[in-house]
């Protein structure tokens, strides 16, 4: 497996990928000789040639000789070949990485903006005008909030990905100009070690990872990466603003922080129980500690500043003074520093102390109240070191960790619990029939919900005792809004924050989660006013909820319990927008439509209401669910609603992609940072203002011809179901053990179950990609019919940057669908007059879309405005289809296996076909 993709882009700055990949190629085929001979090398090469040629023409006789190739592989050979192109193309996607953090090096080192760069951005806003006043107010807006989920979309395992990182960390090094022959030789000696090491490790989980499980997976980035990468964004920022506007003293405000659903978004999930969520906030108090401990240790070595020598601040000697009298002392090793000449050694070991007291919970042994605390005496520090010109290390190493405690505080990691309305309804509904009030609380219409629990809420009496016997799941609720009020008290108030309402249908929804929250006394009535330290936001989903966003949203602003969230002392509205079910009950390009609309509408409604709005964007990895690099989901939103800040999930491969790698992560944040800015900056300069009424009037009718044809098929016609639960891996997927979660929210087979992670990683599986781009072109040819349409497409498209993100995302999914792969997948449909029917709708509506597309872009071919992508994904694809076409062959075989060892044995190598599908597409759900 020495050739192939390292043809990648012939560009000369492009030369050490292509060396990179043939290299680890080349280390791959002597693994593969040592574990399976030459044969199964030979077996491999042949496959890959077949379909390689494949994709030269159109050859029927030589498909059938593929197929029949893979058809004689005996269990073992077929299990290897798989493995040996799954293992592949893991192996590419850390050589494209590495080129990546390459490519950004010589940039740096060439003093060249790139592309999306903090440096450029902050040129960019001198170069249009703006002063250092007009900057100072858009860094005062900027807010971006990234928000990790557990959503199962990583299929590889946490083991495979720590192989992948040590591979990464000596492809790198193999960059430094300055090693010897030996230690080259030792390098590859180590590379090719850790590649026995993948070939012998089982890529499959063997059970689902439990919810704790979860919780340290997503911690693991912030312990490897984003504790030390999201301080030096803030600082690169710094440093550019001060470079290019010196005139000013720049701090850069906390803008861009993370959160977390994993242990607290328990929407369909029965294990995310509140003890899990309880668990879940010590874990996080308990990693962000010991970091602070480990910072701490190491400033201990630099500050060996002495009275003998310098001044130390009069507050400084103080602290300690206060610190002897309430510090314990006696169980942090060698206890207080030795030399009493190193005052600031002296108070790092009060700090060490406190530290642990507080991880440690005890509160009477001088443990820090709170993070501020902290900060306090780590600003004693600061000023002492600047009274005696110490400003390296202040800046420095110091300047860090106030910047790391400014962000993680003692919670790292603001959790959001997430739950379904259905779940408040039904335990409401069981409580108030128990006392009497309602005998069926959920048959009420809208209107009389709203009015009782508008009564409910204005009567001071509780509804609830701890005395009272509820069944299981309403037990569960309450119990989780006592846990809520006991971890503000214990972790502080920014360790939950939102409650977020899955399926927000009404207003009741909200009112529902008010009036439990005013069980528990987080909200309440206060002189006449309402107070609450819970912020209460919906998540809207369908496109019937999109719809009625405006109507549910003013009812709840004008209720009388209503109380706004406090950012930077603003009142504001957080307002959820969910990308995956939007787009599964309505296609893309009507999700992505109803999605800006009610952005705009929602906006324009809360400016009313003198709020702003904050949307959290609920998008995932795959173009079916919102996908895409974050500068550009960034830039595609109204840049109107940018003002109240930006909230997005981060999820599943996602994670890994992004934030594994240092470099890699600092380059995401900072394309982001980058984003946001100018954004920013065109909404204030009118450079992104209102788009044309003729513009949104066209939107609005491709959006309806669009969502008559997606729902037409996927609601309309009865035998799709069937056919899209026969004609991909969806009931192999289930058994892949990648999340604690189900793959539905109900056990039924009913399509509203389904939830849109499964359907988007099923059809990128057969390649098809039916959610990124069906019906699309029906939408879009609805105009070009139209006189002087295409005209007023292809203005639209240059001019409006919503439009051309849509059609430029549209072109991704085009390029990486292959219907001719998924037309081997619809063998698999048990009825041929099904298969065929349904498959030649896909077909010719894929053929629609995507002369469309390339009309209104005036490109020859798909992509052509990305050749390095479109280049990748032409020289990838001959090594996806091996796997794609043994995937179908064993669909097929497994699913009408009599004998279940047989079955068994089968559908594990299907399951290293999704993995190595995944790997190759670099994309699950």
């Amino acid at each position: 497996m020495s050739s192939g993709l390292h043809e990648l882009e012939q560009h000369e700055k492009d030369q050490p990928l292509r060396k990179d990949v043939r290299y680890l190629g080349n280390i791959l085929g002597e693994v593969l000789v040592m574990h399976g001979g030459q044969e199964l090398l030979d077996r491999v090469e042949k496959i890959r040639e077949m379909t390689k040629e494949l994709r030269t023409a159109d050859l029927p006789e030589l498909l059938e000789q593929c197929k029949e190739e893979i058809k004689q592989l005996s269990p073992p050979m077929r299990r290897d070949v798989i493995r040996a192109f799954a293992i592949y193309f893991q192996l590419v996607n850390i050589a494209e990485q590495n080129h990546r953090i390459r490519r950004h090096r010589a940039y740096r080192r060439d003093q060249d903006a790139q592309r999306w760069s903090i440096e450029r951005a902050i040129r960019s806003l001198k170069e249009t005008g703006m002063d250092a006043e007009d900057v100072a107010q858009i860094l005062d807006q900027l807010s971006l909030e990234l928000v990790m989920t557990a959503h199962p979309t990583e299929a590889v395992r946490r083991t495979v990905l720590d192989i992948h990182h040590r591979i990464s960390q000596r492809v790198v090094a193999m960059d430094n100009p300055l090693l010897t022959e030996k230690e080259y030789k030792n390098l590859r000696a180590e590379i090719k070690g850790e590649v026995i090491t993948l070939w012998q490790s089982d890529e499959l989980r063997q059970r689902k990872p439990t919810v704790m499980d979860e919780v340290r997976n997503g911690l693991y980035y912030l312990d490897e990466t984003l504790f030390d990468v999201i301080p030096q964004v803030h600082r690169e920022l710094e440093h550019q603003l001060h470079h290019v506007y010196p005139e000013r003293d720049w701090h850069v405000p906390c803008y861009l922080t993370f959160g977390s659903w994993i242990g607290g978004d328990r929407d369909g999930n029965p294990w995310v129980t509140p003890e899990v969520t309880w668990n879940t906030l010590q874990l996080q108090r308990e990693t962000v500690i010991r970091k602070y401990e480990n910072r701490l240790n190491q400033l201990v070595k630099k500050l060996s500043h002495s009275t003998r020598v310098v001044k130390f601040s009069p507050a400084l000697l103080a602290s300690m003074e206060k610190d002897q009298g309430e510090v314990t002392l006696d169980d942090i090793g060698e206890g207080e520093w030795r030399n009493d000449d190193e005052p600031y050694r002296c108070k790092c070991t009060f700090m060490l102390a406190r530290l642990k007291h507080t991880r440690l919970g005890q509160k009477d042994r001088g443990s820090y109240e709170n993070a501020e605390a902290l900060l306090d005496d780590l600003k004693l520090i600061d000023q002492s070191l600047r009274g005696h010109n110490a400003h390296a290390i202040a800046d420095g190493d110091l300047g860090t960790f106030i910047r790391q405690v400014e962000l993680f505080g003692f919670h790292l990691l603001t959790l959001d619990i997430r739950q379904d309305s259905g779940e408040h309804e039904s335990a409401l509904t069981e409580i108030l029939s128990s006392q009497g009030i309602v005998d069926d609380y959920s048959e009420l219409s809208e209107a009389k919900k709203i009015d009782l629990l508008t009564d409910l809420l204005q009567d001071p009496r509780p509804l609830t005792s701890s005395f009272m016997d509820f069944s299981k799941e309403t037990r569960k609720c309450l119990d989780l809004f006592a846990v809520i009020v006991r971890a503000k008290r214990e972790f502080g108030e920014e360790s939950i924050r939102n409650y977020l309402i899955s399926m927000t249908q009404g207003t009741s929804d909200l009112l529902e989660v008010v009036l439990f929250a005013k069980e528990v006394g987080l909200w309440r009535q206060h002189h006449g006013s309402p107070t609450s330290r819970l912020h209460v936001a919906p998540l809207l989903e369908t496109i019937d909820d999109l719809h009625r966003s405006v109507e549910i949203m003013e009812a709840y602003y004008r209720h009388p319990a209503y109380v706004p969230g406090l950012m930077k002392e603003k009142p504001y509205q957080e307002i959820m927008l969910g990308y995956s079910d939007s787009n599964k009950d309505g296609g893309m390009l009507t999700a992505n439509w109803e999605l800006y609309r009610a952005q705009e509408e929602l906006y324009a409604l809360s400016k009313r209401n003198g709020l702003d709005v904050r949307f959290f964007h609920g998008r995932g990895g795959a173009l079916g669910r919102g996908g895409g690099p974050l500068n550009q989901s960034i830039q595609a939103q109204p840049p109107s609603t940018l003002a109240g800040g930006v909230k997005i999930t981060e999820q599943g491969e996602v994670l890994s992609s992004r934030y594994s790698l240092k470099p890699i992560a600092f380059r995401s944040l900072e394309q982001a940072t980058s984003a946001l800015l100018l954004s920013h900056a065109s909404s204030r300069q009118g450079e992104q203002g209102t788009p044309q009424s003729t513009w949104i009037k066209t939107m609005t009718d491709i959006s309806a011809h669009s969502l008559t044809t997606y729902q037409e098929l996927v609601f309309g016609d009865s035998r799709f179901l069937d056919y899209f639960n026969d004609a991909t891996p969806l009931p192999e997927i289930g058994e892949l053990k990648i999340g604690s979660r189900p793959t539905r929210r109900k056990n039924s087979r009913a399509f509203e179950n389904l939830r849109a992670i499964p359907w988007v990683f099923s059809w990128t599986q057969s390649r098809n990609l039916f959610p990124a781009w069906f019906a699309a072109g029906s939408g879009l040819s609805t105009i070009v019919s139209q006189p002087d349409g295409l005209n007023l497409l292809q203005e639209m498209y240059q001019s409006w940057i919503y439009f051309r993100s849509l059609i430029n995302n549209l072109q991704m999914a085009l390029a990486k669908a292959d219907l001719v792969i998924a037309r081997e997948y619809s063998t698999l449909a048990t009825d041929p007059e099904v298969r065929d029917s349904i498959y030649q709708q896909m077909e010719e509506e894929y053929k629609k879309t995507k002369d469309i597309v390339l009309a209104i872009t005036g490109q020859t071919e798909i992509l052509d405005h990305l050749p390095v992508i479109q280049e990748s994904i032409r020289l990838r694809n001959p090594y996806v289809d091996p796997l794609s076409f043994i995937q179908v062959h064993l669909l097929g075989s497994s699913r009408t296996e009599k004998d279940p060892a047989k079955r068994e044995e089968e559908l594990e190598q299907v399951l290293l076909t999704i993995n190595g599908i995944a790997a190759g597409l670099r994309n699950t759900g």
